[in-house]
């Protein structure tokens, strides 16, 4: 039997509308993929642990504080640095338009902004991680 995508969502930072992560995340679940959920409050470091312990294939991350070039960018060197480069990571929440090409080159693969369908996450998702 195939492996199930494993996804972590995450919301880093002192953000504490988690509302749009927890939609996202039950939808992946809905999807077919197995999804850990890491609550409020996460620093860079806690998300990468997570990550590790679970074996994920993808990372999501929540924000809508406005630390996104911060806490993304902590999460995507933290990854590298612990030889998880071969682990997705995509973003979503309130991430001005301007900021998405500097997220992407920092290794952010794509970002979701409010509205987004999750049937189209979910698709990126599967697109990505190849079984």
């Amino acid at each position: 039997m195939e492996r199930k995508i494993r996804v972590l969502v995450a919301k880093p930072g002192l953000d504490g509308h988690d509302r749009g992560a927890k939609i996202v995340a039950r939808a992946l679940r809905d999807a077919g993929m197995e999804v850990i959920y890491t609550g409020l409050h996460q620093t860079a470091e806690m998300v990468v642990e997570a990550a590790i312990q679970e074996d994920v294939d993808v990372v999501g991350l929540s924000l809508l504080s406005g630390a996104h070039m911060t806490l993304f960018v902590d999460v995507a060197k933290l990854l590298k640095k612990k030889g998880m480069s071969d682990v997705l990571i995509v973003g979503g929440g309130i991430i001005p338009e301007e900021d998405v090409p500097k997220l992407k080159k920092e290794g952010i693969s794509a970002v979701f902004g409010p509205g987004t369908p999750c049937d189209e996450i979910s698709d990126y998702i599967k697109k990505k991680v190849k079984r």
